[in-house]
């Protein structure tokens, strides 16, 4: 994506930080590569020096020539309608998740695992509808294979000749020992049972 954002006159920018953060402001004019002359007509920012760093550059542009007096700034502004089109949506979003408290987070949270259970589901029906729809054969198949496989049962020993069922082993992951068993502890002398 192509830089748009450059520092010219009539560019409106918030400011992040120092003493009036959280305003706009209009650029008048550029007086070094560190410092420009700003105002801000609506938002009583008195016209002043302020350094690059404490701006934020917007997407809006005011069209008047640098160095207008002070009566022109803020007809362009009104004419801009810019405190109409500046919704602050971010910022506006971080105040309100500043001031939330525990149990709302917590249902912020449970509702978005509730949406995303959701989408979920409906994605995965659309991609059988897919499936269905893309080739009749393989779904087919992958039904079958879905019907047809069971959860794979261990090896159980025959029964005995007697008729008595013979206990499976115990189940022990791939590569380890069955555990052996312990014996039972012995008896300190002199004591009886």
């Amino acid at each position: 994506m192509v830089f748009r954002r450059f520092v010219e006159v009539g560019r409106v920018a918030y400011i992040s930080f120092g003493p009036h953060a959280g305003k706009l402001i209009v650029i008048i004019d550029v007086t070094d590569e560190n410092r420009a002359l700003v105002g801000g007509p609506c938002t009583q920012v008195r016209r002043q020096a302020m350094p690059f760093k404490y701006m934020q550059l917007t997407d809006f542009i005011l069209k008047f020539p640098h160095g207008s007096r002070q009566k022109y700034v803020p007809q362009a502004w009104q004419k801009a309608d810019i405190n109409t089109k500046w919704a602050a949506k971010k910022i506006e979003s971080r105040e309100r998740k500043a001031k939330m408290t525990d149990s709302d987070h917590f249902k912020v949270m449970k509702a978005k695992k509730m949406r995303d259970r959701i989408i979920k589901h409906q994605v995965k029906k659309l991609q059988k509808a897919a499936l269905l729809k893309a080739s009749p054969k393989k779904a087919a198949a992958a039904k079958m294979t879905a019907v047809g496989k069971k959860a794979p049962a261990h090896k159980v020993p025959a029964q005995k000749a007697t008729g008595q069922k013979v206990a499976p082993p115990p189940k022990t992951q791939k590569g380890q020992k069955a555990p052996a068993q312990k014996a039972p502890a012995p008896k300190a002398p002199g004591k009886k049972a």
